[in-house]
């Protein structure tokens, strides 16, 4: 199903206004593709480009045409690596976090293992 352009719009108000939710639907996109789920992270992370620095700006930034990014980051595009981990660092370094990879069994669980003895 196709997003309407109201959500559109306030997706993009969103991201624009709250930082908080900004680097939370970073760190999802970035989830989305290191599970596996390409076409869910590159679709996230258009949404936050379109939403707050736009392609053109992130074009100068990694020195890519921002037609390019756009065909990278579409449905069908197949990004590469140098150039989709140039985007990821910007856009964190952007909002001034760094996304880590955190060991299975660690994440989110909300309990700690006991100390033996």
């Amino acid at each position: 199903m196709p997003i309407t352009r109201a959500f559109r719009e306030t997706l993009g108000d969103e991201l624009r206004s709250d930082r908080a939710f900004r680097v939370a639907y970073l760190e999802e996109a970035i989830s989305c593709l290191h599970s596996g789920d390409i076409g869910t992270g590159k679709a996230m992370l258009r949404d936050l480009i379109n939403g707050t620095l736009g392609f053109g700006n992130l074009g100068k930034a990694v020195q890519t045409s921002p037609k390019s990014l756009m065909r990278m980051l579409s449905a069908s595009g197949n990004p590469h690596a140098e150039r989709l981990f140039a985007i990821l660092h910007h856009l964190q370094k952007q909002e001034q976090v760094a996304v880590r990879v955190v060991p299975i069994g660690r994440r989110g669980t909300g309990r700690r293992k006991r100390k033996a003895g």
